[in-house]
């Protein structure tokens, strides 16, 4: 026999029917403000990322475009001159780089690398001027100091014992250290040659390339070491290889600079050029540490 319902008990469930519907379509829109909402904000990060990456963009190429000018009024380097063929050299490796980037050879799986080499290029004709006694002058008190580094937690990541090199080598380069650049230099030499040879060791790159290039004791030169690194992230172009190749070239010929003690009674350097001297080093074993991990 069917339940009998009165008019009140009608209308009672009426209204539950019409809480049920107007809950079900504040879900519904809730749901909806939250979609929207997450897209929006994905929208609005990519749109920073890509106005700070334009940012970056123009002031590396602002700042490539005015060290070279410096730098091409330049005619006689002197004591430099070894120094200097190296940095022509890597500003020929980057117009090769950027003339294939420009040709879209490149994905987007490529763009920091390339913002990095720009930055490179730059920071590679900035120390060129400052040896040469055209720098930004800065107080002793700007001295950066060695834990604001981000090139520590980037080798934390491939070795602690080349993270502590790095802050032994920072802690050397002081504007109070008479022989602060020779120090520093030797210290980071060490740590760029273990960085290749912990990621890419000799058998390894000799079992990938067999006919990879040798060194007169037979192990993979570091331009092999960089091709199988390159390879391994799936980005082995010849421009790109060839840049990170004349980019720690021409750190390595920094050190060799330095280690020829050409430098004065002991090597003394005023803050700009001790400055330079890190941000090249710094940059640079930050660029080759991102090609990495």
């Amino acid at each position: 026999m069917a339940r009998k319902i009165n008019f009140s008990q009608l209308k009672n469930k009426a209204r539950q029917l019409e809480q049920k519907k107007r809950q079900a379509i504040n879900n519904y829109n809730s749901k909806v403000r939250e979609y929207n909402q997450k897209v929006k904000q994905a929208v609005d990060n990519y749109n920073r990322e890509v106005r700070a990456h334009n940012q970056r963009v123009r002031a590396n190429r602002q700042r490539l475009k005015s060290e070279i000018g410096k730098l091409a009024r330049k005619s006689n380097t002197g004591q430099y001159a070894t120094f200097r063929a190296s940095v022509s050299q890597v500003q020929y490796a980057y117009d090769r780089l950027e003339s294939a980037a420009e040709s879209d050879r490149y994905d987007e799986r490529y763009n920091d690398i390339l913002d990095l080499s720009e930055r490179e290029a730059a920071n590679n004709a900035g120390l060129m001027n400052a040896l040469l006694g055209d720098a930004e002058p800065e107080s002793e008190a700007a001295w950066p100091d060695s834990a604001d580094s981000q090139v520590t937690p980037l080798l934390r990541r491939v070795s602690d014992d080349l993270a502590d090199r790095w802050q032994g080598a920072l802690f050397a380069l002081s504007p109070r250290n008479p022989d602060a650049a020779r120090h520093f230099c030797t210290s980071a030499r060490e740590i760029i040659a273990g960085i290749l040879d912990t990621k890419a060791p000799d058998d390894a790159v000799s079992s990938a390339i067999p006919n990879c290039q040798r060194t007169q004791q037979g192990t993979p030169t570091r331009r092999a070491r960089i091709k199988y690194i390159l390879d391994l992230k799936g980005m082995g172009q010849d421009e790109l290889e060839s840049f990170v190749e004349a980019d720690m070239e021409n750190v390595v010929q920094l050190f060799h600079t330095f280690n020829k003690g050409t430098h004065g009674t002991a090597g003394k350097f005023d803050i700009p050029q001790l400055q330079s001297i890190r941000q090249r080093v710094e940059e640079a074993i930050m660029f080759l540490t991102r090609l990495i991990v």
